[in-house]
């Protein structure tokens, strides 16, 4: 039985406090400065002892930024309700579309399907522009410029591809001789993939769908092209931070960790699920 020397259990504490202090430490700072004015970040030495104020989340809850040209109206927490409601539907329809696919392209083996795979991936290799102006014309003609559905429509080339392949690799990973055994037992298809397939594949599903909301949550360009101001997500929004006057610091760290919070709250479930799934997932099945 190997035994830890007190030294190294101290250099090893040491390390690793010292690796997770430069990773979060942006974050920390980034999160006092949501609570102090321009004057007070910009002072030199910069101090992590200040007089605290909610102005900044104030004035994005309210849609009225103070700046020195005057007062700015934006629209932030509706951007911000646009990023989840976008997010949230592009996930829940890339799962419902990738998941079933991935577990044919797993199991089904048919000519060509290896080369419809890797071209649904390859969506994700085309550059954003090159698809933008034929989806701006083609969304004209059908009647979903500027619609919600058609944004989710578009976030399809993000989150699909991503959650196909990932989600197939668990499948593939899967041993079939126990979706073999329990359709021996008389059970369809479609139960051996609900009771057998998708319990135990559902640490990857969690993972694709977590991946693919921070992927879509992230997506800035398509948005941008293809969305009006009420439509568009806090990706895009937050360029109403950056006016004619200057950059509202406090006010830019206050809208970075709004726009964290979901992925964050998302990100702690899915690492929840991800350790009990497991274990689990095929009991609860």
């Amino acid at each position: 039985m190997e035994h830890t020397s007190t030294l190294e259990k101290i250099l090893r504490g040491t390390a690793i406090t010292l690796v997770i202090l430069f990773f979060m430490f942006p974050i920390f700072w980034i999160f006092l400065m949501s609570f102090q004015t321009n004057e007070t970040i910009l002072r030199v030495p910069p101090s992590i002892v200040f007089d605290p104020t909610l102005s900044n989340y104030t004035a994005l809850i309210t849609g009225k930024l103070d700046t020195a040209a005057g007062t700015l109206e934006i629209s932030f927490m509706k951007n911000l309700w646009n990023s989840l409601f976008l997010s949230t539907a592009s996930v829940a329809v890339g799962l419902v579309l990738g998941v079933p696919a991935a577990y044919a392209f797993a199991r089904l083996k048919f000519r060509g399907s290896e080369d419809i795979a890797f071209t649904l991936l390859s969506f994700r290799f085309a550059p954003p522009l090159l698809v933008l102006l034929p989806l701006t014309i083609y969304f004209q003609q059908i009647g979903l410029a500027d619609t919600y559905l058609g944004l989710i429509w578009v976030y399809q080339l993000i989150v699909l591809p991503l959650i196909l392949w990932i989600v197939r690799g668990y499948f593939e990973d899967i041993p079939a001789d126990v979706e073999y055994a329990y359709r021996i037992a008389g059970h369809s298809w479609g139960a051996t993939f609900r009771k057998i397939a998708l319990p135990l594949a559902g640490p990857g599903i969690a993972a694709a769908g977590l991946l693919a909301f921070i992927f879509a949550w992230n997506n800035f360009i398509f948005a941008l092209v293809l969305a009006s101001a009420d439509k568009q997500p806090v990706t895009v929004g937050a360029l109403a931070f950056v006016t004619a006057s200057g950059i509202q610091y406090g006010q830019v760290a206050a809208g970075i960790v709004l726009s964290i919070l979901p992925t964050f709250a998302l990100a702690l479930y899915a690492q929840r699920y991800l350790v009990e799934g497991l274990s689990l997932g095929a009991v609860k099945g």
